[in-house]
C-alpha cells in the first residue's frame, strides 16, 4: 500500500515540472482550476500471498508506472491520484470482504485487479452490488465479459477463449491434434478446456485427456505418470503461476518434456524465469512481450518508454501482467479525466468503444456490447538462454492474431451479456 503513495511535495513538484514527464516519453498535462484539490483514492487488489504472486506482484509494479505518469502530468482533473493494494490472498471470499473496504470503508472511486479468475467473478459482483466501477487486470474466464457480464466491469486480458482459439489451431498445425490438458480445476481452467475442445472438435481431432488438478498442487507426479501411455501429439500445460513452475520442473525430471511437444495458451515471463533453461521448453500464446516486433510495429514511443521505464525501476522487464496493470489503471484515469467525473456509469460510457493507442501495436478498444478489451494476442517459441546481451528475452514471438479472428462476434455475446446501466 505505501509503495503506492506519493507525498503532496512531489506530485506538486511533478504537476509543475512537464519537463520531468517529457523526459520518459509522455505528455504534460495541465490541472484543471476549479476542481476540488483533495486526493482520488483507487482500490487494487492483488494476489501478494499464494501461487500467483509473482504475476501479481507484476501487475501491482505496472499499475505504479501508470500512476506516476498521471500524477507526474497533474493528475485526473487537476487531484492528485493514489492507489490503495489490498491482498485478496488468492480467495475469492477474501476478496469481496476486501473490495467492500476499499469502496465502503476507504471510499475509493473505483477497484481494479486480480489474477485468479474465480475472484475476477466475485469481485465483479461485489463492485457492481455496490454500483462501484471494477476493472479486472488479469482474470480471464470468459463469464466475466459474458453470462456473469456487469455494466460496471470492463476487463484487459485476454478472455479464455480468444487465447484458445489464438493458439490452438497453431498448436494443431505444429504438432497434431491428439492432446493431453493438464488443467487447473477451478473457473480458470475450465474455461481454457472448453476453448480447446471447440477448438479441437472443428479440427476432426480429440483431447486424449482432460487432467482436473487442484490449485496449489505441489507433487504433480500422479499426473505425469498418466501421460505417456495416453501417447498424446501434443501436452498442453493450462496450470498458471508456482503451479506452472512445479510442473514443469518435474515433468523434465520424469523425462516427459524430452518426449512429448510442450504447448499452451499462455506463458507468463516470470513463471518461464523461475525455470532453469532446460525447463523453458515449448510453443505458447503469448499476450504482450517487450522485444518484438510483432508486439510493438514500426515505432511505439510509448511502448518504448514504458519498457525502459519499467526495466530501470524494477530491474527486470516489463511483462504481459505488467503491462495489465499499467493499460488498466492509465485507460481508468484517462476515462475519469475525459468524462471529468468520478461517477462510475459516465466513466464507464466513457470507456466504451473508446479507440486508443498504447503499448503493443496498432489499436485498441474496450467492446461497448460485452466491457472486453480487443486486442491482439501472440504465439511465441521458446528461446531458453535468452539472447546475446539479455538473458531475459527468452520468448521468439512468431505468429500475431487480431482480436476479431479469435474472439466471439459482438452479436453473439449480446445474447450471453446484458449490461443494464441503472436507470
Amino acid at each position: 500500500m505505501g509503495d503506492h503513495a506519493i507525498s503532496r511535495e512531489t506530485f506538486v513538484k511533478g504537476a509543475g515540472l512537464g519537463a520531468a514527464a517529457l523526459s520518459i516519453g509522455f505528455p504534460a498535462f495541465i490541472p484543471n482550476r476549479g476542481e476540488a484539490a483533495d486526493t482520488i483514492k483507487i482500490g487494487q487488489i492483488a494476489e501478494l500471498t499464494g501461487v500467483y504472486v509473482s504475476v501479481s506482484q507484476a501487475e501491482v509494479n505496472g499499475a505504479k508506472l501508470a500512476l506516476e505518469k498521471w500524477n507526474k502530468k497533474g493528475g485526473v482533473m487537476g487531484r492528485e491520484v493514489q492507489v490503495l493494494v489490498e491482498d485478496d490472498q488468492n480467495d475469492p471470499g477474501v476478496a469481496v470482504t476486501k473490495v467492500r473496504k476499499l469502496v465502503n470503508e476507504d471510499k475509493v472511486s473505483a477497484v481494479f485487479g486480480t489474477v485468479n479468475s474465480a475472484i475476477a467473478l466475485s469481485a465483479s459482483n461485489a463492485a457492481n452490488a455496490l454500483g462501484a466501477l471494477y476493472m479486472v487486470t488479469g482474470g480471464h474466464v470468459d463469464a466475466v465479459t459474458g453470462k456473469q457480464c456487469h455494466w460496471s466491469t470492463f476487463r484487459t486480458c485476454h478472455t479464455s477463449w480468444q487465447e484458445t482459439q489464438a493458439s490452438g489451431y497453431s498448436i494443431a498445425k505444429k504438432f497434431g491434434k491428439k492432446w493431453y490438458l493438464i488443467t487447473p480445476d477451478y473457473a480458470f481452467g475450465h474455461s481454457l478446456a472448453a476453448g480447446y475442445a471447440a477448438v479441437i472438435k472443428k479440427l476432426g481431432g480429440e483431447i486424449v485427456e482432460n487432467d482436473l488438478t487442484p490449485l496449489g498442487t505441489r507433487d504433480f507426479s500422479s499426473y505425469i505418470m498418466k501421460i505417456e501411455p495416453k501417447k498424446p501429439d501434443c501436452l498442453i500445460v493450462l496450470v498458471a503461476g508456482d503451479d506452472f513452475v512445479n510442473f514443469m520442473k518435474q515433468a523434465r525430471s520424469f523425462g516427459i518434456l524430452a518426449k512429448y511437444p510442450v504447448a499452451g495458451p499462455q506463458a507468463e515471463l516470470e513463471p518461464f524465469l523461475a525455470l532453469s533453461p532446460e525447463e523453458r521448453v515449448g510453443y505458447w500464446g503469448i499476450e504482450w512481450y517487450y522485444n518484438s516486433p510483432l508486439v510493438f510495429g514500426k515505432s511505439n514511443a510509448e511502448a518504448v518508454a514504458y519498457v525502459k521505464a519499467y526495466r530501470e525501476r524494477f530491474k527486470l522487464p516489463a511483462s504481459a501482467r505488467s503491462t495489465f496493470g499499467y493499460v488498466t489503471l492509465d485507460r481508468m484515469l484517462w476515462a475519469m479525466n475525459e468524462a471529468k467525473s468520478l461517477e462510475p456509469a459516465k466513466v464507464a460510457k466513457a470507456l466504451e468503444n473508446a479507440h486508443f493507442q498504447t503499448v503493443w501495436d496498432g489499436g485498441a478498444y474496450y467492446r461497448g456490447v460485452d466491457h472486453q478489451l480487443m486486442w491482439p494476442d501472440y504465439f511465441a517459441e521458446m528461446r531458453p538462454h535468452g539472447t546475446p546481451g539479455d538473458k531475459y528475452d527468452i520468448f521468439n514471438v512468431i505468429d500475431r492474431q487480431a482480436a476479431d479472428r479469435i474472439s466471439e462476434s459482438a452479436a453473439d455475446q449480446a445474447k450471453v451479456c446484458n449490461l443494464k446501466y441503472p436507470a
